[in-house]
């Protein structure tokens, strides 16, 4: 098995974004797109795990404030320079999710598009993220789902990884309310690195108040 991106993920991630190329191309997580209408400028967003930026950068383009970190410093500069690019800012912080403290109630709007960090960790990643949600505030996330392992591209290497709506609920228990919740088969861009079909899970939940 191959630990490195759950236990290194900055090495491992600067080795494949040193491509001068977008390896997941420069559209948005279909996800959060589907959610436009609810991604309003002036809200304070949060993309955790952005790696080159091009969800950060989206946002930032739609008038929203936006902090994206990645434990991969080619990723975020690569991201800074999409932003540039885009006529836009950011604020990309260089960071291993598993130890940045991550502001209480900060922000309006937490976007988590195919963040998978080691299983041991995923919970306390995922709650501590959910907390830096103000009370209301909108908390979207898509992965891969184990049954992924064999049908597509890309993903974690192991199914622990991976999310199940079980696990869903008993990470975020008593952090948000649960408004969608699905795992589907579904077509990834093929300008993504890992493009084609694809079985994922699909959340959107709202921060209880504390």
């Amino acid at each position: 098995m191959n630990s490195k991106p759950a236990t290194d993920p900055g090495t491992f991630w600067d080795e494949r974004y040193a491509d001068t190329d977008y390896i997941f191309g420069q559209e948005p997580n279909q996800w959060m797109a589907a959610n436009a209408d609810l991604l309003t400028p002036g809200l304070r967003a949060l993309v955790p795990g952005d790696g080159e930026g091009r969800n950060g950068v989206w946002l930032a383009a739609r008038g929203l404030d936006v902090t994206t970190v990645d434990a991969s410093p080619v990723g975020v500069d690569k991201a800074r320079k999409l932003a540039a690019a885009s006529s836009v800012t950011i604020d990309a912080i260089t960071a291993d999710l598993r130890e940045w403290d991550a502001p209480e109630a900060g922000y309006d709007v937490v976007v988590l598009a195919f963040l998978h960090v080691n299983a041991d960790d995923r919970t306390g990643v995922h709650r501590a993220l959910a907390r830096a949600l103000k009370p209301g505030g909108l908390l979207l996330l898509e992965g891969f789902a184990p049954d992924h392992l064999g049908t597509g591209k890309g993903g974690p290497p192991v199914k622990e990884m991976m999310f199940t709506e079980e696990r869903m609920h008993e990470d975020f228990a008593g952090l948000l309310d649960i408004e969608h919740l699905e795992v589907l088969h579904t077509e990834l861009p093929a300008s993504e690195r890992h493009g084609g079909p694809a079985i994922v899970l699909r959340l959107r939940g709202r921060r209880t108040d504390p």
